[in-house]
């Protein structure tokens, strides 16, 4: 434990000494709020709850992208054989790395809630418990999620294409660019089946319909589980040296970390509420003046 909490703060201090860090995990973050709020928000406060839980959304699963790129690179350079000389194991190296992107995300999103509450006068926080679960496991799963494709791919090259297309349907699939009722019903329920749709439901339930951490159980049960399974192959398959090459059985291990939102994609096609939710958290965006309650969820 001593050894991952050291690594963690080491990983964080040279983080923020660079300046590509900066730029990309906050610089981007927060232009992306003003930028956003500004556009569809400016003069109607009402709707900031729902834009900043899209922003949100956006800047947790930037977690994806930087930790692979970042593990690849360490492997390419050498110098995570250097680490396999000090008695550290993969699940410290693995740990420290979620860690310390998880506690430099969460100022990030803290300055993302007052920039909306002060700048651009959003009328409530919402349900602050329900928005922090959802931070904090979507920030987990979706860093677990890159320590996955850093684990099977075996170049930094290799390691970039497959970034871009998971992140294409996390972008463009879940709901967090274009509102997920807008979409013809059959992509729907595909993007049923997409990790990033269960973290932009839940944070849109909890800005929107302020719900509690209760009503969003399927969709904490779905990260949660995402992120366990994605831990635990990483540190199955995670290697040392550049030399070594991951086994080809290893894409198919790394394809179960899926399953979870396999399981409830179908569940959400026949029985869940999910897509009337965000039917009802859409309706109210588009109210020209600010409603009195929430919407109304649907009953889970």
């Amino acid at each position: 434990m001593s050894h991952t909490w050291t690594l963690t703060v080491n990983r964080m201090r040279l983080a923020t000494r660079t300046p590509v860090f900066l730029f990309f995990s906050v610089g981007m973050p927060l232009a992306l709020l003003l930028g956003v709020c500004g556009f569809v928000a400016r003069g109607r406060p009402y709707l900031v709850p729902y834009v900043l839980s899209s922003v949100l959304a956006l800047t947790v699963m930037g977690s994806f992208w930087g930790l692979s790129m970042q593990l690849v690179t360490y492997r390419e350079m050498g110098i995570l054989r250097r680490f396999r000389l000090a008695p550290i194991g993969p699940g410290a190296l693995l740990a420290s790395s979620i860690l310390s992107n998880y506690f430099l995300t969460l100022p990030t999103v803290i300055a993302q809630f007052l920039l909306a509450r002060w700048l651009f006068h959003m009328p409530q926080w919402g349900n602050l418990l329900s928005a922090f679960v959802m931070v904090t496991l979507g920030t987990i799963t979706f860093a677990s999620l890159g320590l996955i494709v850093a684990s099977v791919t075996n170049t930094a090259q290799e390691t970039q294409m497959i970034n871009q297309a998971l992140w294409f349907l996390f972008l463009f699939l879940s709901g967090a660019t274009i509102p997920l009722p807008t979409f013809p019903g059959w992509l729907q329920r595909v993007a049923l089946y997409v990790p990033a749709t269960y973290l932009v439901a839940g944070l849109e339930r909890a800005m929107v319909g302020q719900e509690s951490i209760f009503h969003l159980g399927a969709n904490i049960l779905s990260l949660a589980g995402c992120a366990a399974v994605a831990l635990i192959i990483s540190h199955q398959l995670f290697r040392w040296d550049p030399g070594s090459k991951a086994p080809r059985r290893a894409k198919l291990w790394a394809a179960s970390t899926i399953l979870p939102f396999v399981l409830l994609g179908l569940w959400e096609t026949h029985y869940g509420g999910l897509r009337k939710n965000a039917r009802a958290d859409y309706q109210y965006m588009g109210h020209q003046s600010a409603p009195n309650a929430p919407p109304n969820s649907t009953p889970h």
